[in-house]
């Protein structure tokens, strides 16, 4: 395990509240291939934050990765409205694609 996980982790054990932790704590658990933790992290971030549509990218990576494929084609479409709601229409291209590809195979 890489220290800046454990650091996360004991950031997000003293201030569950700090969603940047949260955030930050999903990226590295992503890193380290711990799917389940990272989508449960950025269950929690994206639940208290309005995210502009990445942390809603990374959760359907995670859920993919998990084998959750439904759930992940339903981060998409909520990180796809984020994206557009924010004014970042490249990433909602970005998303639109991997919805495709997720909904061919």
């Amino acid at each position: 395990m890489s220290s800046r996980l454990e650091t996360f982790r004991a950031m997000v054990a003293q201030h569950p509240d700090n969603v940047l932790a949260r955030f930050g704590l999903a990226n590295e658990a992503l890193k380290e291939g711990l799917h389940a933790e990272a989508a449960e992290q950025l269950r929690a971030y994206l639940a208290a934050y309005d995210d502009e549509g990445n942390g809603f990218g990374r959760l359907a990576l995670a859920l993919e990765r998990l084998g959750r494929v439904d759930e992940a084609k339903d981060a998409l479409h909520a990180g796809i409205g984020a994206a557009r709601r924010f004014g970042h229409p490249s990433m909602a291209a970005e998303f639109e694609a991997r919805l495709e590809e997720l909904e061919e195979g």
